[in-house]
């Protein structure tokens, strides 16, 4: 088939002298580089014992964050669900009854909130559209290993911070 523009750039080819065709300075080559690699400081650490300095921005397991009193910040608006990409949680409203005052802040709460952290991306945006500043990923916890996929799924048991404990008068 002959080009489009008619132009053929014609190449020559090059003799190989003796050590190039016994790949003899490839193979050098090779080894320099292999040697370098022997020398160099080693990547890896003793994990338990050490552990690597994390990133002033890693962003770790989610939380649902208490206020100063107890209650639980989230009302259930739905603006995390809806901001992750992953499209990892999922939440049911409800209201507070009476009596109830102390825990949830508002009329409406999330009677259920569930994260798959099999879908979650850990992008941080669930907790840049939260208005109460209800959810928070931590920058000092990972998400466990576990064996089964329905460990995966944390909901308001593992998510909401503990109560304070206040302090003996």
């Amino acid at each position: 088939m002959q080009s489009l523009s008619n132009r053929a750039k014609k190449l020559e080819k090059k003799p190989m002298n003796f050590s190039e065709r016994m790949y003899l300075p490839a193979i050098f080559q090779g080894l320099s580089i292999t040697m370098r690699h022997f020398f160099k400081k080693k990547a890896t650490i003793k994990y338990p014992e050490e552990t690597r300095p994390m990133s002033a921005v890693w962003r770790g397991l989610h939380v649902l964050k208490r206020d100063e009193q107890g209650r639980e910040r989230c009302t259930a608006c739905g603006l995390c669900a809806v901001a992750c990409p992953a499209e990892a949680i999922t939440m049911v409203a409800g209201e507070r009854k009476r009596g109830e005052e102390g825990l949830y802040r508002e009329e409406k709460y999330a009677v259920s909130y569930e994260i798959n952290m099999l879908r979650c991306i850990f992008c941080g945006l669930c907790e840049e559209a939260c208005p109460k500043a209800a959810i928070f990923l931590q920058n000092d916890k990972t998400a466990p290993a576990r064996y089964e996929r329905d460990e995966f799924i944390y909901g308001k048991d593992r998510l909401v911070e503990p109560m304070p404990t206040s302090a003996p008068n």
